[in-house]
């Protein structure tokens, strides 16, 4: 039973990577992108950061096949400032997508929640933290990273 609760919930948030691409395509030229969800940062503090687990993903990210998903995700060796706005850009991007994707995937943890499938959401719901909510947060944490880089090359 558990096994086909975590085929499911892997699934489905493949699925939502491709749903969130798909939706951020669409409101990228709205106001609201460039204004507000470009310039998101809700969670500000390092040591909340780690203890969502920022450090494990970053480690995944270098370390396994996920490091080849998204390769405009990376500087070269000679970093100039268009590259650093750039890569903030594809960031952002990036960001947003797992961001639309983890609220497409809790929509589904809500419904079993609802029906009192209370193993099947949660698990639903620690594969969307890990795989869509982390990579998310870890793309905030390198945005504010960036933009000390941009700050200092003016």
């Amino acid at each position: 039973m558990a096994y086909k609760y975590l085929s499911f919930s892997i699934a489905i948030t493949f699925i939502s990577f491709i749903v969130g691409m798909a939706v951020n395509a669409v409101i990228k030229k709205t106001k609201f992108y460039n204004n507000e969800l470009s310039n998101l940062n809700f969670i500000k503090s390092k040591k909340l950061n780690k203890w969502f687990g920022d450090d494990i993903v970053k480690w995944t990210v270098k370390n396994t096949p996920f490091k080849y998903f998204n390769q405009k995700l990376k500087l070269k060796n000679k970093i100039e400032k268009t590259d650093l706005h750039k890569l903030r850009k594809e960031m952002t991007s990036s960001e947003i997508d797992h961001l639309i994707g983890f609220v497409f995937v809790a929509i589904f943890a809500l419904v079993k929640f609802y029906k009192t499938e209370w193993l099947f959401g949660f698990t639903i719901m620690i594969v969307n933290i890990l795989m869509n909510l982390n990579p998310s947060l870890l793309q905030q944490q390198n945005k504010r990273r960036i933009d000390k880089l941009i700050k200092n090359c003016s």
